[in-house]
């Protein structure tokens, strides 16, 4: 088992507060309509959204490495834009990791927009070791995927003000 931390952060030419309206509070509406070729939905199984909530992020027939995630809302900070999140089934657990808990942290910039800063601390299943190239491609596809997010609020300017 080996214990690690991955971490990425990027600016954003959206504010905070519409960022975190968009991603985390209106997930299960706003993602598959923007990434269609990634979510065909996100359903809440458990609870209203806030912390205790369990969700189910279903990807598209594209997703080669799985078809879902299970996650488990663990804080919602709403006055600093911090969501952390457990993944409970699904995904890359029971494949290569045993455990995944993330970080979502949103930082206003004075010069407008914000900072997105994403963190996963993950122990991986005995024997697996992390694999750095999946881990450059996670990175780069969550990149990708905030860079479409940023374009559709960048171009619908009235939305999750």
């Amino acid at each position: 088992m080996v214990s690690g931390t991955s971490s990425t952060e990027e600016v954003v030419q959206v504010e905070a507060r519409r960022l975190w309206n968009a991603t985390t509070k209106d997930s299960h509406n706003f993602l598959p309509k923007v990434l269609p070729e990634v979510f065909t939905s996100v359903t809440l199984l458990q609870g209203d959204g806030g912390v205790g909530t369990v969700k189910q992020l279903n990807f598209t027939p594209g997703k080669k490495d799985f078809s879902f995630i299970k996650e488990r809302v663990d804080e919602l900070d709403q006055e600093n834009f911090v969501y952390k999140y457990t993944a409970i089934e699904g995904g890359p657990l029971g494949k290569q990791l045993s455990s995944a808990c993330f970080e979502v942290k949103l930082i206003p910039r004075k010069e407008g927009g914000c900072v997105a800063r994403w963190t996963c601390n993950y122990e991986t299943l005995p024997g697996v070791q992390p694999d750095e190239g999946k881990l450059k491609e996670i990175k780069e596809d969550s990149f990708g995927m905030l860079k479409k997010v940023e374009q559709y609020l960048l171009s619908n300017p009235n939305l999750y003000c």
